[in-house]
């Protein structure tokens, strides 16, 4: 348990460092290096690119296997991030976020009417509750993606380039505040006497 909570503290101090890299190659070419926006973007996402990849390594190394929560937003932080750099197009970028929490919406709450819980899946063997908390916390996180997704798109559309950059870094401080939050919720439904552990619903990337 001990190992496996070190392991977890580890990918998600790289996840964190990722986040805290792509924003800092974002400021220096914006602001030292003086380019615009969009072209500040596009550099800073060969950060990101390379902190996906890093980020998926170390998971692996740490853990022994690659998580799925991390696997799902890692994989989409690399494919648009290349599509980005392939088109010289930050908008893909921008609605990368948009997409990945669209579809976690649609997928977790179109899973309840049915019954089904995936987000059990993407938690893997982190948490064990009940089949009430799992229901609470699809419904939970599903309307979480939600709302991220619309914000997301009222933000990029509406705001500038830092702007966006700086709801970036916001929305991770948010997605941690949330996973702590539901400790909570969790500590209700448990099967068994174990402390949980908050889980994020940004990786970061």
């Amino acid at each position: 348990m001990a190992e496996n909570r070190t392991g977890s503290n580890i990918r998600q101090a790289v996840d964190f460092g990722a986040l805290v890299a792509f924003m800092v190659a974002y400021a220096v070419n914006r602001f030292v290096r003086g380019l615009d926006g969009q072209e500040a973007l596009v550099q800073a996402t060969w950060v990101l690119v390379g902190a996906s990849l890093l980020a998926l390594i170390v998971g692996w190394i740490v853990e022994r296997r690659l998580a799925p929560l991390p696997l799902l937003t890692g994989g989409f932080a690399l494919i648009f991030g290349v599509l980005t750099l392939i088109f010289h197009d930050p908008t893909l970028l921008k609605i990368k976020l948009t997409i990945q929490n669209g579809l976690l919406a649609i997928v977790l709450l179109g899973s309840l009417p049915l019954g089904k819980y995936p987000f059990k899946y993407l938690l893997g063997e982190a948490i064990r509750i009940t089949d009430t908390g799992w229901r609470g916390l699809t419904l939970r996180y599903g309307l979480y993606f939600a709302a991220v997704a619309i914000v997301n798109e009222v933000v990029w559309r509406t705001q500038s380039d830092d702007t966006w950059v700086a709801f970036r870094g916001g929305l991770w401080i948010a997605s941690a505040a949330f996973g702590i939050w539901q400790v909570f919720f969790i500590m209700k439904h448990m099967i068994r006497d174990e402390e949980p552990e908050p889980v994020s619903p940004d990786t970061g990337l």
